[in-house]
């Protein structure tokens, strides 16, 4: 495993078709200077074609790897390339003109169509990308809603969360209070990724990321705290300490190494907003702990890993690894002395039950056959002291995920090793776009998508493949707390790319609320254009439920590529969200959007679209 963590550098038939991709600069560049964290290093060489990952190996998640290439001149070499390609000899480009003809009061934009609204989210004037979202609405107010994306406003990559008190259909924006952290290593953190925004019964607000410095060993998970009467205009530290609101620090510290062989990745926080829970306001967080290190098994593993705070995200519990062991599902490739670990995973998403139980659905890629990899779920009872591993179940197979996707590099925009859908350029998250709910009932729904209907002509290289590329969302249930599941159903028609699927639950269980990416509208199969869809799914734990589509985009979305943002095209972010007014269940979906806002530019930016009553 040691060759996998640096291995040399090979200028072969990988680095021309790198070359070729991403500049001539770029070979020369990205190994200009060595990152000081393994982790970082392995997956900056498997971005670029460098190195090959292990077939059981997860990647790191699509926003930590944008600000370790942004730092590599990677981008610059796409804008050299863009203009060269358009016969321009300078940087004055249309973005530029299109920058000087935007609005300078907050830059809000709405999109307006066939009696739908698209509302922009994040307010900075900049054409800077914003994607990869996260919404959460305050369980005493429906018209409270707070959102948080991927920002780079402020440079490559960092978060900003915005807020609402009328129901989307205006928001303020802000950057987190993450940037004076001290790291395990004395240094001051210049990144984060993977926004998460949660509510807790009394309407205190929690927000966190994954924050570090590439140039350092060191990684974090933080957590910042709004109380009820700031609303989430600013957060400050969790610590009740005097003047607590004045205060930025001490933030709640989740997890913080100087190990240059570990990287925290992929964190969720969610509070228990239920009155009636016996862990009311406990706020619980899930997360991805690469070791390329582990000294046992393949000697490489990425577990899920979980925490709790109990006093308001002050202080938060040892972590602990939560992904368990399953000799029928996980017996292969584990990077621990137990052979059968399910401990090659990715993309965890905890939720809590109204008595107060935990679930978390996460992807596994213990499986002995390539592409064919696995949703799993383990749980851990209200009964139960949950900061202890004994405390949760075994994990559990929901259904299989096959992710035999075509594979970068490709002229659109597709890296190395990374699976798209062509004529996109983005990265198709399978892993860290599954997600699960739950109802009155403890009726479990875990939703996610796959590429078991692919094929034809859209296999093999991404730079060669076309469509249709018929990706689908599908879902299964559990009538019996996640014990066993159901069939897995699909929920998405044949024939197009549908895919980064998000879903809640209505509180009843009577309608299952499904957002996802779509190309079915127009041509966009084949353009790679793409649009919103909400599937509503009726009755979804019984054995015949019927699906009804709504398009919530007021137009489709143009494709990003490299000819017309280089810095941005490729990433779509590896989420979108979806969460249900509990009061009326209606959806509340934000997605990134790359339609700009009527300036001649194409970028990405956050929508927000509030859904029907069902």
């Amino acid at each position: 495993m040691k060759s996998n963590i640096r291995p040399f550098l090979a200028l072969g038939i990988v680095a021309i078709l790198v070359a070729s991709l991403f500049g001539p600069q770029t070979v020369r560049r990205a190994y200009s200077e060595a990152l000081r964290n393994n982790v970082l290093q392995h997956a900056l060489n498997v971005e670029l074609g460098y190195a090959t990952p292990a077939k059981y190996e997860q990647q790191l998640s699509s926003g930590a790897m944008y600000a370790i290439l942004e730092q590599t001149g990677v981008f610059e070499d796409r804008v050299a390339a863009a203009i060269q390609s358009a016969g321009q000899g300078s940087d004055d480009d249309k973005g530029g003109s299109a920058l000087s003809r935007s609005n300078t009061q907050g830059c809000q934009n709405v999109f307006t169509g066939d009696g739908r609204r698209n509302i922009r989210v994040n307010q900075d004037c900049s054409l800077r990308r914003q994607a990869e979202e996260v919404i959460a609405i305050d369980p005493n107010d429906n018209r409270h809603l707070i959102a948080g994306a991927n920002d780079s406003r402020i440079g490559f990559n960092h978060c900003s969360y915005a807020w609402s008190f009328d129901r989307g259909r205006s928001w303020g924006d802000y950057v987190p209070p993450f940037w004076q952290f001290i790291m395990a290593d004395g240094h001051t953190s210049d990144a984060c990724s993977d926004p998460t925004v949660t509510f807790d019964a009394d309407s205190n607000a929690y927000i966190a990321g994954v924050i570090f410095d590439i140039n350092s060993a060191a990684s974090a998970f933080v957590v910042a705290k709004a109380n009820a009467d700031t609303g989430g205009t600013f957060f400050h530290t969790p610590a009740a300490l005097p003047f607590q609101e004045y205060r930025d620090f001490p933030l709640g510290v989740v997890a913080s190494d100087n190990n240059p062989n570990v990287f925290h990745d992929k964190e969720f926080i969610v509070a228990d907003d239920n009155m009636g829970s016996p862990k009311k306001n406990n706020v619980y967080a899930t997360w991805t702990r690469f070791d390329f290190d582990t000294g046992a098994g393949v000697g490489a593993h990425s577990p899920i890993f979980f925490s709790q705070s109990t006093n308001g995200g002050a202080t938060w519990s040892a972590g602990i690894e939560i992904n368990g062991s399953n000799a029928t599902d996980c017996g292969v490739f584990s990077g621990e002395a137990d052979p059968n670990a399910c401990d090659q995973d990715q993309g965890s998403h905890p939720i809590v039950g109204d008595d107060g139980t935990i679930y978390v659905a996460f992807g596994n890629g213990n499986t002995p056959l390539v592409g064919v990899n696995q949703v799993m779920m383990v749980s851990c009872p209200a009964s139960a002291n949950c900061s202890l591993a004994s405390s949760w179940t075994a994990p559990v197979k929901v259904g299989d995920l096959i992710d035999n996707h075509p594979t970068g590099p490709s002229p659109a925009g597709c890296p190395a090793f990374r699976q798209c859908l062509p004529p996109n350029g983005y990265r198709v998250p399978e892993f860290t776009s599954i997600s699960i709910s739950v109802d009155e009932d403890n009726n479990l729904y875990t939703v996610w998508s796959d590429f078991r209907n692919g094929g034809g002509t859209c296999t093999g290289s991404a730079a060669t493949a076309t469509p249709p590329c018929d990706n689908d969302v599908f879902y299964a249930f559990s009538t019996d707390g996640g014990a066993g599941w159901s069939g897995t159903f699909q929920i998405t028609p044949a024939g197009s790319a549908q895919w980064q699927p998000w879903s809640e639950v209505t509180h009843d269980g009577k309608a299952l609320w499904v957002a996802y990416y779509d190309r079915s509208f127009g041509n966009c199969e084949f353009t790679g254009c793409n649009d919103i869809t909400l599937a509503k799914i009726k009755h979804p734990a019984s054995k015949s439920p019927s699906v009804s589509f709504k398009r919530l985009t007021t137009g489709s979305m143009p494709n990003l590529t490299p000819a017309n943002n280089p810095l941005q095209a490729g990433f779509l972010g590896d989420y979108m969200w979806v969460d249900v007014d509990q009061k009326d269940n209606r959806p509340y979906v934000v997605w990134a959007d790359t339609r700009g806002r009527g300036t001649g530019a194409v970028e990405e930016d956050i929508y927000f679209a509030l859904g029907p009553k069902p």
